[in-house]
């Protein structure tokens, strides 16, 4: 699957950093549930949050390739400073990148590349979610800009934000013709941010309601051509679903590391737990899961490097691969037995964080009809 030396020194660059400095932080940092500041600028000083975007923008200059492979590393540290870099290089920036301003790329772009800003993605509503064709934040033209109403939630990295891109409809008649997103800074006036809601797992990225009441926008706020978010959304949808994927095979690593390293130590019956062959097949599978889940994956991004379309193998590779996180996160326990039900130990986190994973990127009941269509059913 290595393509190139960049991706070789990346992987060792990003292992490095979580080898020492994420890992030995990873059991207090979740205990805190807090948002781990320290460690998000560490990132930004190595140039991580730019790895998309070009060196002459502000940028590092890489790919989607070794983007996932920053989101794999991280993830097999500790999966809420992931989401959140995840939430950072992509979605929380992405459109910004593409449409703004100079103007507004010096504004907040640039500091979001130095860590000084953080962005995020505003798509779901309470009876909003895959179905976009039902979202109903409004964006009314007026004669210099938009007025903006509406409720989005489930906004990752919301609370610590200082701008969003938010998905509004802007003529209801045009259904998902009428989509558009907008860029709105956190200190706009209208601009509500809930309390950070109460997770199971990933409790260090923050995750809120945003509430936007009679929020004014200028028209250069549209972050796409009029009626082409829906487009906009698509064309960065493979990036989203193969990061999820990249995400998960983070944790199968994490969780299979540990679960080894139990087996060896743990004794029962006169002997090392490995020994058994139930423990065995345990920890084959999950082998064989990591090994699959990295090969759909990084074909995927590296089909995405080379401007193939690849929707379908995008989806296969973030539903098999999250879905093997959470059998990672099953097993984990299961292996540790009762201490996998002690806050002492890893397995419980990895048994909390991986349904984070089951609905980014569109949940497995959307994405499976989805695949089956592909196929030709």
């Amino acid at each position: 699957m290595l393509r190139s030396n960049a991706e070789d020194l990346v992987r060792k660059t990003m292992a490095r950093f979580v080898d020492t400095v994420l890992i030995p932080k990873a059991q207090e940092i979740d205990q805190k549930g807090e948002f781990p500041r320290e460690i998000f600028m560490e990132m930004a000083g190595m140039g991580v949050f730019g790895i998309r975007y070009p060196k002459n923008r502000g940028g590092s200059g890489g790919n989607t390739t070794l983007y996932c492979i920053i989101c794999e590393e991280l993830a097999r540290g500790l999966m809420s400073a992931a989401a959140s870099t995840a939430m950072q290089c992509l979605m929380g920036t992405n459109f910004l990148f593409h449409f703004g301003t100079e103007e507004m790329h010096r504004e907040f772009f640039l500091p979001a590349m130095r860590g000084e800003k953080m962005g995020c993605f505003c798509l779901t509503e309470p009876e909003a979610g895959g179905d976009l064709g039902s979202v109903s934040t409004l964006a009314t033209r007026t004669s210099d800009g938009y007025v903006i109403n509406g409720l989005k939630t489930w906004v990752t990295d919301g609370p610590v934000a200082s701008f969003y891109t938010v998905l509004c409809q802007t003529d209801p008649a045009k259904k998902l013709r009428g989509l558009n997103f907008f860029f709105v800074p956190r200190d706009t006036p209208g601009v509500s941010v809930s309390k950070p809601f109460d997770l199971l797992g990933t409790r260090t990225t923050p995750i809120c309601e945003l509430s936007l009441t009679d929020v004014r926008i200028p028209a250069h706020y549209m972050l796409c051509e009029e009626g082409r978010g829906t487009d906009s959304l698509l064309g960065i949808l493979s990036e989203i679903r193969t990061m999820t994927a990249a995400l998960g095979i983070g944790l199968v690593r994490a969780a299979l590391h540990d679960c080894i390293q139990y087996a060896h130590e743990r004794v029962a019956f006169g002997k090392p737990i490995g020994s058994y062959q139930l423990i065995q097949a345990k920890v084959a599978e999950l082998a064989v899961d990591l090994e699959a889940a990295k090969l759909l994956t990084y074909r995927a991004t590296h089909m995405i490097d080379d401007k193939i379309s690849c929707l379908p193998q995008a989806s296969m590779a973030k539903y098999f691969a999250t879905e093997a996180a959470c059998k990672a996160g099953d097993y984990a326990t299961r292996i540790f037995g009762a201490y996998g039900f002690s806050m002492e130990y890893t397995a419980q986190r990895y048994y909390r964080d991986n349904r984070f994973l089951l609905y980014g990127g569109g949940t497995h009941e959307v994405l499976l009809p989805n695949i089956a269509r592909w196929v030709g059913l």
